[in-house]
C-alpha cells in the first residue's frame, strides 16, 4: 500500500512526523507538505507563480505553496503512481463544524478525493502539546480497516480525535458537522510604523453541538468520523430560484 501524507502546519510539524512514523510499518509513505504553516489556506491553488519541490533531511518533501498545491503536485506530477490513500494531518487543533470550510488540513484531503483517491483529514482537538500518538493510532486503525475492506469508490473522511491518552478514548462515532457561533470580532492594533492593522478574531463557540455532531462526539471522549462531500448545490432552493428568475 502507498500513502501520500500532507498537512497544513508545515513539513516540520510534530503531528506529521508522528503520523509518518506510525504508518511506516503499514505502507510505503511519501510526505509532501508546505514549507511553512498554511493553516486556514482552505482549497486555494497557487496559479500566479511556479512551485518549488525540495527534500528535507528527514526525507520529507516540501513545497512553497498551499496544502492543496502539495497534493495536486504530488498526484499529478511528482509521483509515478497513484497513491492508494491520501492522509492529511495530524493537525494541531480541531477541524469541526464550520472549520472545515477554512481548513488547509481538510483541503489537502479534499484534493486527494477530487483526484479519485480515498482520503482522510485528521485533527487532534488540542491547544497544548497534544497526544499525537493517540491520533496516529486511530488513523492506523482506519488504514488497516481500509486494507481489509477497501472502499469501492473514493471517500473523504474528516476525523477529530480527543486530546487524551489512547486508553481513554471512549469509542468511535460517525457524525455530521456541527455549527459554531459567528467568529469573534477582528482585533485592531497598531504596528511599529503607527499603521492600523487587524488580526482575524478567534473562532466562535460551538452552537450546534448536540447528539450526532462532531462537537458532541469529541466532548464525550469519542473519535468523530465525518464523511464529507463536495457538492455545494442547495437543491431545496432550486425551485425557489427558478420562480424568482421568472
Amino acid at each position: 500500500m502507498r500513502i501520500l501524507l500532507s498537512n497544513d502546519d508545515g513539513y516540520f510539524a510534530p503531528g506529521l512526523a508522528c503520523l509518518a512514523e506510525t504508518l511506516s510499518s503499514l505502507a510505503d509513505i511519501t510526505v509532501v507538505a508546505p514549507e511553512r504553516d498554511r493553516s486556514g489556506a482552505s482549497n486555494s491553488l497557487t496559479l500566479d507563480r511556479p512551485l518549488s519541490l525540495r527534500k528535507a533531511h528527514s526525507g520529507f518533501y516540501y513545497v512553497n505553496g498551499t496544502p492543496t498545491d502539495c497534493v495536486h503536485l504530488a498526484v499529478t506530477g511528482m509521483l509515478d503512481h497513484l497513491p492508494d490513500m491520501v492522509i492529511s494531518g495530524i493537525n494541531h487543533g480541531a477541524n469541526m463544524g464550520d472549520d472545515t470550510i477554512y481548513s488547509g488540513t481538510v483541503a489537502a484531503a479534499t484534493e486527494g478525493y477530487l483526484l479519485g483517491v480515498p482520503s482522510i483529514a485528521v485533527s487532534l482537538v488540542s491547544k497544548g502539546a497534544g497526544n499525537y500518538l493517540t491520533a496516529a493510532r486511530v488513523v492506523a486503525e482506519l488504514v488497516k480497516r481500509h486494507q481489509d475492506r477497501p472502499f469501492t469508490s473514493p471517500m473523504l473522511l474528516n476525523v477529530n480525535v480527543p486530546d487524551v491518552p489512547y486508553e481513554q478514548i471512549q469509542g468511535r462515532e460517525v457524525t455530521r458537522l456541527g455549527r459554531r457561533h459567528k467568529a469573534e470580532p477582528v482585533v485592531k492594533s497598531e504596528n511599529p510604523r503607527g499603521e492600523t492593522v487587524y488580526w482575524v478574531g478567534a473562532a466562535g463557540a460551538a452552537q450546534d453541538a448536540g447528539a450526532g455532531t462532531d462537537f458532541g462526539a469529541v466532548a464525550r471522549g469519542m473519535v468523530s468520523v465525518t464523511p464529507l462531500q463536495i457538492d455545494l448545490t442547495h437543491y431545496g432552493q432550486m425551485d425557489v430560484i427558478k420562480g424568482w428568475l421568472k
